[in-house]
């Protein structure tokens, strides 16, 4: 095994801060489209708000730090080996074949990695924003000239973009297991050192 240095210590802070918040903010929607009980309806809608404002404000940080660090370069996408990581991640980790990609701290996300953080990053991430945005401020559509936007077309769309980003969470997940050992990629996300064949 050989140990690099994959990810900087606000890579580590900016992952985790922003999966609590996800997974809070999952909880709390949930909670208001009437899934379950936990905080109550009330405190649940404002849990949701003001969890979804420290989140955005965390991603515009993201956002800053990717670009002043040139760390955005890690998200371009890439055939190269695309075909391969497709073909080991539906059959070849289960006959644990070799992995067709190897880290470096110039290339933290393989192929598919990088087009699924982007999805994430381009799609899913804005559409919850403008949602969620629109949402929050509903009273202030007649103000903006939106009136004539249906309410329940932007709730559809939230909960669309809420779904989403629960697929991607599980995959995440799960993806996060399929290291040497099931925790050694969430222990690079904790100490920033990736072991490595």
């Amino acid at each position: 095994m050989e140990r690099i240095y994959i990810f900087k210590p606000f890579e580590r802070f900016w992952h985790w801060s922003q999966a609590l918040l996800v997974i809070f903010m999952m909880l709390t929607g949930f909670e208001v489209h009437g899934s379950y009980t936990l905080f109550g309806y009330g405190l649940a809608v404002e849990y949701h708000a003001q969890a979804a404002w420290l989140l955005i404000g965390l991603w515009l940080l993201a956002i800053f730090w990717h670009f002043t660090t040139g760390e955005w370069k890690q998200y371009i996408p890439t055939m190269d080996k695309a075909e391969a990581m497709f073909f080991y991640y539906i059959s070849g980790i289960f006959q644990e074949a070799p992995h067709p990609f190897r880290q470096s701290t110039l290339r933290k996300h393989n192929p598919l990695q990088r087009i699924a953080y982007l999805f994430v990053k381009l799609m899913i991430n804005p559409l919850l924003w403008g949602t969620g945005l629109l949402y929050m401020y509903y009273n202030s559509w007649g103000e903006w000239g939106l009136s004539w936007l249906p309410l329940q077309w932007i709730a559809l769309l939230h909960t669309i973009g809420a779904f989403l980003m629960l697929l991607f969470f599980v995959l995440h997940i799960y993806l996060a297991t399929a290291g040497h050992t099931a925790l050694s990629h969430i222990k690079a996300m904790v100490t920033g050192w990736e072991e490595l064949d």
